[in-house]
């Protein structure tokens, strides 16, 4: 007897089980329900949308063979997660924006081989990453500045191109999707149009395999604003560079926008051509920085304001704290955050954060925190660790606590106002004890032989 549309959900979950960790199954599509399956629609509750976003991030190519294995081939996955708390679950149409994290086959995807001018096309853009939720800050200001310059007046050649870099997960592709949404606000008639370099490298294959570079050139050169993402995966494919070299030099010649991003800057970049590379410096080259701990707790308490997630700021700044890489590491743990609680059903805090990020993020497991440093003072000192937060002013207990502010201020990014709330100290109260060990180091041996050892204790151990 053939299955129920529920238990082919089943059966997929069972798939998924097989071909991923405990840990991630119970992550990642245990938290995901089944609502219905019409028409070749599937439709799944997921617990936000970031859930769905790292989801299809991570797992794509195992959602889409497993769902087309037992639904069939036609089958489209649709979404259904709370936009704000308290209030009914949003249904989301198709997976998502990008043409190929698509599971089913989009209708309206960019077509590389259309010339006509006039013809609509999909900007293959994604309203979510707009200026509005773009959150700026000394590791990315000229080039959010720049970017919204960009946007307002797309006419402006002062930008162009601009070529954005930096390590994976710092926020380039928002930023440069913000320009383009921001365009199509400006000049709602704009061809703009987001692609990866990989979609553009097998649009490329396809159109020479078929004899249709002429029209592939075609399309790409009726574009207003074109944004290539990843442009280093052009690297070592000299046909597609010779190609894009000439569209690039049509959209330039014709005060077009040019809009690229790499995770190295273009003096870095061997295997392309050095004609090519000249060009990326025609305009603005942008560096983004990974996110200071102040960059970071901004991200993240806008992040829960948007979709209406209730974290306690402690939890907030202990995730600062220690998630430190990127922020698709940060949206990664939030969405971690939300799972483990709807899964256990109990409320985020400081415990389950400290759980998630113990399981999550590897890296961080022999990063000096304030709770490391407060464990380790306490045990030097032989105090009971709980004495470093009561109002006691005796010596040993007043010393012990403003060498943990010390420290913390040393080998860490939490700011002073931060390492205050931890201790129900205030800022200048932090301040004072710096300076006071810092000048008593000056003075006293035994206190910087102290100091030293605490630190060779706290040393990470690979």
């Amino acid at each position: 007897m053939e299955m129920t549309p529920q238990e082919k959900w089943a059966e997929c979950c069972r798939l998924f089980r097989d071909n991923v960790s405990p840990e991630q199954f119970d992550c990642w599509f245990k938290p995901a329900q089944f609502v219905s399956f019409i028409d070749q629609k599937l439709t799944i509750r997921v617990p936000s949308s970031y859930f769905k976003e790292q989801l299809e991030a991570t797992y794509l190519p195992l959602l889409r063979v497993v769902l087309r294995r037992v639904y069939g081939s036609d089958v489209k996955l649709f979404y259904n997660y709370q936009v704000v708390s308290g209030q009914k679950d949003a249904n989301v149409a198709e997976s998502s924006t990008n043409q190929s994290a698509a599971v089913g086959n989009r209708t309206n995807a960019a077509n590389p081989f259309v010339s006509k001018g006039e013809e609509e096309i999909d900007t293959q853009l994604n309203p979510r990453y707009n200026f509005d939720n773009y959150c700026t800050g000394e590791c990315n200001l000229l080039a959010g500045t720049i970017g919204k310059a960009i946007a307002k007046n797309p006419s402006s050649q002062t930008y162009n191109p601009l070529f954005v870099f930096g390590p994976p997960g710092v926020g380039k592709t928002h930023l440069v999707q913000a320009i383009g949404i921001g365009i199509k606000e400006t000049r709602p008639s704009a061809r703009v149009l987001y692609v990866t370099a990989r979609l553009f490298e097998s649009q490329f294959t396809a159109a020479n395999a078929r004899g249709k570079i002429n029209d592939f050139t075609a399309f790409y050169q009726g574009i207003d604003t074109l944004i290539i993402d990843d442009i280093q995966d052009f690297i070592g494919k000299p046909g597609t560079q010779r190609t894009f070299f000439h569209i690039f030099n049509h959209l330039h010649l014709n005060g077009k926008q040019l809009i690229m991003t790499s995770d190295v800057c273009p003096s870095e970049m061997d295997n392309m051509e050095e004609r090519l590379l000249s060009r990326f410096k025609w305009g603005m080259t942008c560096e983004l920085y990974r996110p200071d701990y102040d960059m970071r707790l901004k991200v993240l308490t806008t992040k829960a304001e948007q979709e209406g997630i209730d974290i306690p700021r402690e939890v907030l700044e202990y995730i600062a704290e220690n998630v430190t890489k990127s922020f698709r590491e940060l949206e990664g743990i939030m969405v971690s955050l939300v799972a483990n609680s709807a899964i256990e059903n109990r409320p985020i805090d400081l415990a389950l954060a400290q759980k998630v990020i113990a399981n999550s993020v590897k890296i961080r497991r022999n990063t000096v925190n304030f709770e490391m440093i407060a464990e380790q003072v306490s045990a030097f000192y032989n105090i009971a660790a709980d004495e470093l937060f009561t109002r006691s002013r005796k010596r040993e207990i007043n010393d012990a606590r403003q060498v943990v502010m010390y420290m913390t201020k040393r080998h860490t990014q939490l700011s002073l106002s931060a390492i205050g709330s931890r201790l129900s100290r205030n800022h200048a109260t932090v301040l004072h004890a710096v300076n006071n060990i810092e000048n008593r180091m000056a003075t006293e041996p035994q206190l910087r032989a102290d100091i030293a050892a605490l630190e060779q204790a706290l040393s990470p151990r690979g």
